[in-house]
C-alpha cells in the first residue's frame, strides 16, 4: 500500500507540479501573458483538491483500485488532448481537468488508505508514501524541461501521458482498502464542518496555499529572467520537491518524540521563512536554491503532518473524505494564489510585491494554528 502510494502520487503530482518546465513554451505559442497562462496550473490544483471530496469518498466506499483506474484512464486522455490543444482555454479543460482528476485519485484517497492499515507506525508509513510527491517533483521538473527542449511540449505531454498511465495500471495492484473500515460508516461531513478545530485548520492551510503554489509556477520564470537557462531554472522546482522527501519522512517519524501540532507550527515557520530568502536572492542562485530547499522542508511537513493531524483529531473512519475537504483549501490556493500573483507581477513588473505577499500569507497562516489544541481525541468520531 505505501509502495502503490508512493507511486500513483509521484506520477500524478509529479506532473501536476512540473507545469513551470512547461510554462514559457505553451505562454509563446499561444501568445498569453503570466496570469492568463498559470490558470492552467490553477485550474489543475482547484480540480484536484476540490474533486478529493468526492474521490476520498468514493475510495471509502469502494476502494482505492477503481479509483485509481479512473486516474490512470483521466491521466491519458487529458495529456493526449493537451498535446492537440490550439488555444489556452482549451488547455485548461483538458490539462486542468485530465491531470487535476488524475491527482485527485492517486494521492488523497490512497494516502488516507495508508492511515488506515498503519496504526503504530503511521506517521512513519504516510511519511514514506507521500515522499513520492516530492521524488516525482525533483524527477519530472527537469526532464520535462529537457524533453520540451528536445521534442517540444506537445510530444513531452504525449511521452508522460503513456508512462504515467501504465504506472498508474500497475500501481492498482498493490493497493487495497483497509481492512478494519469495510463496514464502517464514515461521518458525514456537515458533522466535519461543524468542528471548530477543523475550521481553524482549513482556513489556515488556505492562507497558505495562496502563497505555496506560487513558487511552483513563478520561480523557474524568476530565475529566467535572472539569467538561468531553462533546465537549470526547471531544476530548482525540483529541488523544492526533492528536498521535502526527506522532511516528509524525517517529520512523520519525529511525531512520537514532539508531537504532530508542534512539528505541524514548525513546518509553517519554515514556509514563512523561506519567502525572506526569495525577496534577497536577486540573481544569486545560490540563495535561489537556499530558498526552495527551506521552501520543500516546510512543504513536505506541511504534506505529511496534515494527515496525522487531521486522523488524531478527525478519526480515520471515512479519512479520505475528511481529508479531501481539508484540501479544498489547497485547490482554492493553487486557484487563485499564481493568477494573483502573476497579475501583481505583471502590473509591478517585477516580483517583489508578490513575494511580500506570499510571506504576510505564510505568517497569518502560522498564527491561525494558535487556535488549535496541541492534542487531539478524535473529535469527529467521537461525535459520530
Amino acid at each position: 500500500m505505501v509502495l502503490g502510494t508512493f507511486l500513483s502520487s509521484f506520477v500524478t503530482l509529479g506532473t501536476a507540479y512540473s507545469f513551470g518546465a512547461f510554462f514559457s513554451a505553451m505562454a509563446d505559442e499561444f501568445d498569453s501573458g503570466k496570469a492568463a497562462t498559470s490558470v492552467v496550473f490553477g485550474v489543475t490544483t482547484f480540480a484536484f483538491f476540490w474533486l478529493s471530496i468526492l474521490t476520498g469518498r468514493l475510495a471509502d466506499r469502494v476502494g482505492p483500485r477503481p479509483v485509481l483506474l479512473l486516474g490512470a484512464c483521466s491521466l491519458f486522455f487529458g495529456l493526449l488532448l493537451t498535446s492537440r490543444a490550439g488555444s489556452l482555454p482549451v488547455a485548461y479543460a483538458t490539462y486542468g481537468v485530465g491531470v487535476g482528476v488524475a491527482a485527485a485519485t492517486g494521492y488523497i484517497p490512497m494516502v488516507a488508505a495508508v492511515g488506515g492499515w498503519f496504526e503504530a507506525k503511521r506517521a512513519t508509513a504516510v511519511g514514506i508514501a507521500v515522499a513520492g510527491i516530492g521524488v516525482g517533483t525533483l524527477v519530472m521538473s527537469p526532464l520535462a524541461a529537457r524533453l520540451v527542449e528536445t521534442y517540444g511540449w506537445r510530444d513531452t505531454y504525449r511521452f508522460i501521458g503513456i508512462a504515467g498511465a501504465l504506472v498508474l495500471l500497475a500501481c492498482i495492484g498493490l493497493v487495497d482498502r483497509p481492512p478494519g473500515q469495510r463496514s464502517a460508516v464514515a461521518p458525514p461531513l456537515r458533522t466535519v464542518l461543524a468542528s471548530p478545530v477543523f475550521r481553524w485548520l482549513h482556513l489556515s492551510a488556505l492562507c497558505s496555499g495562496l502563497a505555496l503554489f506560487v513558487p511552483f509556477v513563478f520561480v523557474g520564470q524568476y530565475a529566467e529572467a535572472q539569467g538561468v537557462s531553462a533546465v537549470r531554472a526547471a531544476v530548482l522546482v525540483g529541488l523544492l520537491g526533492g528536498s521535502s522527501v526527506l522532511a516528509r519522512i524525517g517529520f512523520g517519524s519525529a511525531v512520537r518524540r514532539f508531537g504532530s501540532m508542534p512539528l505541524y507550527r514548525g513546518s509553517f515557520v519554515l514556509l514563512g521563512s523561506s519567502f525572506l530568502l526569495w525577496l534577497i536572492a536577486g540573481s544569486s542562485y545560490t540563495l535561489l536554491v537556499a530558498f526552495v530547499v527551506v521552501l520543500g522542508i516546510g512543504y513536505g511537513g506541511f504534506v505529511a503532518l496534515s494527515t496525522i493531524v487531521m486522523a488524531e483529531r478527525m478519526g480515520v473512519v471515512g479519512l479520505g473524505a475528511i481529508l479531501g475537504l481539508f484540501y479544498t483549501s489547497q485547490g482554492l490556493g493553487g486557484l487563485l494564489g499564481p493568477p494573483i500573483a502573476g497579475l501583481i507581477i505583471d502590473a509591478t513588473g517585477g516580483y517583489t510585491a508578490a513575494i511580500v505577499g506570499c510571506m504576510v500569507l505564510e505568517v497569518a497562516a502560522f498564527l491561525l494554528l494558535a487556535r488549535v489544541p496541541d492534542t487531539g481525541a478524535g473529535e469527529v468520531a467521537n461525535q459520530a
